[in-house]
């Protein structure tokens, strides 16, 4: 399917990675365990010569020239290269009656390590990663013993090097591996698939794609559907094809369509929260009318004589979800809202008066605070609605529209605050722990 929200990731954003990775790697590679090495050679008419190296300490290991590539249609690769390490350790010779042992300090020079990773998903839709190829060569190995037979040493080094470099070789590619089992794996797992926004709604980001690497970027494609946590329902509309704007300028993108917003809509709707009830005693003191028959009655005559004085409640509620579209000028969006008013009778029970359906203009104002996108609605003025009712059938065209005036500033100082204030607490963008988002840009595009 379609995804509703793109993540894009470009080679800035990955060598801002890279470098944070490459620090956790050094660390891994200082703590290598090399095990002891033993055996013996022989020299030409002298005999054979046993000897072990042992307690192996590798002081320091650092990676000082990196960089990562895309590779397209495969993943990423990271090339290392002028890497070096110092080791300690002590040495063990046996050659008839002549013994010795003592200490020696290694000095590994120009190593070269190249890792290729390859990127997936798994069943939940969490991204994966996992080291496809990984090799290590080394240019130069130099030694120095402490010792008192020095021709020996040199004897003995030729014998030992070429196996302390495939060791070392060897050593340095499992901890690689290690490391993005043990490090990178968990961190990319800790993308949430699944957020929870609140008490009934939440957001789907899992992954409907394996990550796509191209030349220039990483594209991760995420459902991006918001859903009821009452009752999970499939949405009746489908995500159009995302063609994202061609920038790779900024670190990291976040590509949002119309369908990741309208889902919300929907989940909301279908979970029973866009309706909301006035009364008046939710209308301040100082507010120049009540919200009772003796107020309408100047739009609706019959009310003083049906059911005179008695208090009002209003009952706004979205027939259906609200759908919006995205354009260069921003979010639009033209819900109806269907404003029910009864009368509170003397028993408390409600005496149906009217329904008023209004069309409004509305626009959204989005932004990022925090690693969440967070908003607020500019309502333009409702009208076009439909007044039904058995006691309206007798208003004229002047008494309607005034009747719409009211309801606006109902709707725009009681239900646009209401959502608005749900709309400032924002909702999560899919970002793995311990990532912080600056500097951002916000754009509009069809």
């Amino acid at each position: 399917t379609n995804p509703g929200f793109v993540v894009r990731i470009t080679q800035a954003g990955l060598d801002y990675a890279h470098q944070q990775g490459i620090a956790v790697l050094e660390k891994e590679l200082a703590q290598l365990k090399l095990p002891d090495i033993s055996g013996d050679f022989r020299i030409r008419h002298v005999g054979r010569v046993d000897y072990e190296i042992s307690r192996l300490d590798l002081r320091s290991f650092h990676l000082p020239y990196s960089r990562i590539s895309l590779v397209p249609n495969v993943g990423l690769q990271v090339s290392i290269s002028n890497a070096f390490a110092e080791v300690d350790g002590n040495w063990r010779v046996k050659m008839y009656f002549i013994r010795d042992h003592g200490s020696f300090d290694l000095k590994v020079e120009n190593v070269y390590i190249k890792i290729s990773l390859q990127l997936g998903s798994d069943s939940s839709g969490k991204p994966t990663v996992g080291t496809s190829d990984c090799s290590t060569r080394i240019s130069e190995v130099r030694v120095h013993f402490w010792g008192k037979f020095g021709w020996l040493y040199n004897l003995f080094y030729g014998a030992v090097e070429p196996r302390f470099r495939k060791l070392l070789e060897r050593e340095v590619c499992e901890r690689v591996v290690q490391s993005v089992r043990s490090d990178l794996q968990p961190y990319l797992q800790t993308l949430p698939v699944t957020a929870r926004i609140d008490a009934m709604a939440g957001i789907d980001y899992s992954l409907v794609a394996p990550p796509a690497a191209t030349a220039k970027y990483l594209d991760v494609e995420l459902k991006g559907e918001f859903f009821s946590l009452a009752h999970r329902s499939t949405v009746p509309f489908s995500p159009l094809a995302l063609a994202f704007p061609s920038d790779h300028d900024r670190m990291v993108y976040f590509g949002a369509s119309s369908y990741f917003f309208n889902t919300a809509g929907f989940a909301y709707h279908a979970a029973g929260v866009l309706v909301f009830e006035i009364t008046d005693s939710m209308i301040p003191k100082d507010v120049g009318f009540r919200l009772n028959t003796s107020t309408f009655s100047a739009f609706v005559p019959q009310l003083e004589g049906m059911y005179p004085d008695m208090l009002m409640k209003l009952r706004l509620s979205a027939p259906s979800a609200p759908f919006l579209s995205i354009g260069p000028e921003g979010l639009l969006l033209q819900p109806v809202v269907d404003i029910q008013a009864y009368a509170i009778l003397p028993n408390s029970s409600l005496a149906p008066l009217f329904l008023l359906s209004l069309k409004g203009n509305v626009s959204a104002v989005i932004d990022v605070k925090s690693g969440r996108i967070v908003g607020s609605l500019k309502v333009g003025r409702y009208g076009g609605g439909v007044v039904q009712g058995a006691l309206l059938p007798a208003l004229s065209a002047p008494q309607v529209r005034m009747l719409q005036s009211m309801m606006n500033a109902f709707a725009s100082t009681f239900l646009l605050p209401r959502l608005n204030a749900r709309l400032d607490e924002g909702f999560p963008l899919p970002l793995p722990d311990r990532t912080q988002l600056s500097n951002i840009l916000l754009r509009f595009h069809q």
